[in-house]
């Protein structure tokens, strides 16, 4: 596990900053500097072997088994051991890129209640297209940013507009921005999105 910023004691807000396949917590911390508020803990875990689970986030959710359960295990650790160290969800974010952010989808789907935000840059709701999307639950007006190019090779446009029809469904405020042939990527436009999320 990373830290970057202040102190979990002191500070106003909690991120945690979800790599992706084949990058490290590092990597994604790379990013915290650039969004220019230093009164904010960010966390970052590191996955074994640099990827959360083996295969495509569109796969038949068994075959990413037991990794995918291990990894939402790991984020949700992280959130319950912030809300007892004084940050209840209300003042965590939940980023991640690509598999990360993947999986930050997943967990608050998964996990809904109010969050600080939840951010997806190149990222959608895990599992093959049909999955019953029938999660329990109010993200209460959690802001949800998805970012992600209309030409990614790893995330397909109409998964990432499912996710956004989803996490609208449940009660978030979500900005989906769908960015004309920009890759797999991150680009500037995003970097604002989440620096006024996380100064917010």
């Amino acid at each position: 596990m990373l830290h970057y910023g202040a102190p979990l004691e002191s500070a106003r807000r909690a991120a945690i900053f979800i790599h992706g396949r084949g990058a490290s917590a590092e990597d994604i911390l790379g990013i915290a500097p650039e969004l220019g508020a230093d009164d904010v803990a960010y966390l970052a875990p590191q996955a074994a072997g640099n990827s959360w689970y083996p295969y495509s986030f569109l796969s038949p959710i068994s075959q990413n088994e037991p990794g995918l359960t291990s990894a939402l295990g790991v984020i949700s650790g992280l959130v319950s051991d912030l809300a007892s160290r004084g940050h209840d969800s209300t003042r965590v974010i939940i980023l991640g890129f690509s598999q990360g952010g993947c999986l930050a989808l997943e967990f608050a789907a998964r996990n809904a209640r109010r969050y600080a935000a939840v951010v997806a840059l190149s990222g959608g709701v895990i599992g093959p297209p049909g999955t019953p999307r029938d999660y329990p639950g109010s993200m209460d007006d959690t802001p949800v940013f998805l970012g992600c190019s209309d030409i990614d090779a790893h995330i397909p446009l109409e998964r990432v507009r499912e996710s956004a029809d989803l996490f609208r469904r449940m009660q978030a405020r979500v900005d989906e921005r769908i960015y004309h042939r920009m890759g797999h990527t991150i680009n500037a436009d995003e970097l604002a999105a989440v620096r006024d999320l996380v100064r917010g």
